[in-house]
């Protein structure tokens, strides 16, 4: 507790004698992040919501496998992205790797197990009903899914926000894929790790906190909403 009061007014003063790069940082952080849970979001409600409706033989593996992608290691996403966009890999002509896309595309594959999970956890919490009464007042698939899509947005928003905490806190696939480029691919989370091994624990705390205060206004702005609900 002392180190941290001893380092909060370094780190004040560090944020105002770097502030163009700190606020470069964070917008970087929050570019990838929030592009990533866009893409991730895409996919994965409407897998969700075939996981759901679908019935087909090995349908309990598949929600176990999706489950259990949930708590995949980044560091195991950073060396599979690596591997696909080095040089020698399938995708390497494209020249992504050290990249800003890089980091979002391992940000994806981290957010598309969670929000596919919560998402079909989702539908699974909504009154059958909804759908049978859809159906019986002549709507088709389609506009069926529709429906059960509006009555679970506010726990398909808390779906989106889980996945964006998870990418937006990640640290191993964004080192490994992205290389930590100063002005360039350097996010909050591996500016803490770097600052935190040069000894420059003020920087690394001042960045810890602004982490923190995004993650918060994120949580509140999802419970805003369901509060909105009820």
């Amino acid at each position: 507790m002392e180190v941290l009061a001893q380092s909060l007014p370094d780190a004040v003063r560090g944020f105002a004698a770097g502030e163009r790069e700190v606020l470069e940082i964070i917008g970087l952080s929050f570019r990838v992040s929030t592009a990533s849970t866009l893409v991730a979001s895409l996919l994965s409600v409407p897998a969700g919501l075939l996981l759901f409706l679908g019935r087909f033989p090995g349908k309990s593996l598949v929600l176990q496998v999706v489950n259990a992608l949930m708590a995949m290691p980044t560091v195991v996403v950073g060396l599979l992205v690596y591997g696909v966009l080095s040089r020698q890999g399938p995708l390497g002509s494209l020249g992504l790797l050290y990249t800003p896309e890089a980091i979002v595309i391992g940000e994806v594959i981290m957010a598309l197990p969670i929000i596919t999970a919560l998402t079909h956890a989702a539908f699974e919490g909504l009154d059958p009903r909804v759908r049978r009464t859809a159906l019986t007042l002549g709507a088709n698939l389609w506009h069926s899914s529709w429906v059960m899509v509006r009555e679970a947005r506010y726990a398909l928003l808390a779906a989106v926000a889980a996945g964006f905490a998870r990418v937006v806190s990640e640290v191993g696939s964004a080192l490994m894929v992205g290389g930590n480029i100063r002005g360039y691919t350097r996010t909050m989370t591996t500016a803490i790790a770097l600052e935190t091994s040069k000894g420059e624990f003020a920087q690394a705390l001042l960045l810890g906190v602004l982490l923190l205060a995004l993650a918060l206004s994120i949580n509140v702005f999802v419970r805003s909403s369901l509060k909105r609900r009820s």
